[in-house]
């Protein structure tokens, strides 16, 4: 038996510590929360982005087009430029468009959403959030706003989509809320 091969498949072969019990690492890891939900690194309420800075790509976009096109007409000759440069112009022209016209200025916040959506659903509010969502070909930013009835549990729910450029109502939906929040009203039994 003086094959190592099979001395490491035998407890206490070559390798040292085989047969020990891995360490406890959990020790060593303190107990702490990721970043992004520590408070005391809070730096301010989150803003959302502004659908204007579509424009930026847009306006890139038409200077490559134009940059292609001028280098078919001045190099038109060279077997290094052909008429596909033209068509990726074209195809950049559109593209650099597009993203200037649906480069919306969001000048509605979701604070002026819930207040244009609270005033729409004729109820006290309680619970409420607010969705950013874009409607139509040109991706005209919406909030979405869903608010609950005050009462505990709540009575009544809405639904609000406001223009995020003009904050205008654009339609509403309001009922009683059907959903069953019995089992979440009873207090646990504590023990005595």
């Amino acid at each position: 038996m003086s094959d190592p091969q099979l001395r490491r498949d035998q407890p206490g072969g070559d390798e040292p510590g085989r047969d020990q019990a891995p360490e406890d690492v959990s020790a060593d890891v303190p107990d702490e929360l990721p970043a992004d939900l520590d408070m005391s690194a809070f730096v301010g309420p989150y803003v959302f982005p502004n659908n204007s800075r579509r424009r930026v790509p847009g306006v890139l976009y038409l200077l490559i087009a134009a940059l292609l096109v001028a280098l078919w007409a001045l190099a038109g000759d060279s077997p290094l430029v052909n008429d596909g440069y033209l068509l990726a112009a074209g195809l950049l022209v559109v593209a650099g468009c597009y993203s200037l016209a649906s480069g919306w200025n969001l000048d509605v916040d979701e604070r002026d959403a819930l207040v244009a959506a609270t005033a729409e659903v004729g109820f006290a509010v309680g619970h409420a959030s607010a969705q950013m969502g874009w409607r139509g070909l040109l991706s005209r930013p919406t909030w979405r706003i869903l608010l609950y009835s005050a009462e505990n549990p709540p009575t009544r729910r809405g639904l609000v989509l406001v223009d995020g450029v003009d904050g205008s109502v654009i339609d509403r939906i309001v009922e009683a809320n059907p959903e069953d929040w019995s089992e979440l009203l009873h207090e646990p039994t504590r023990p005595g």
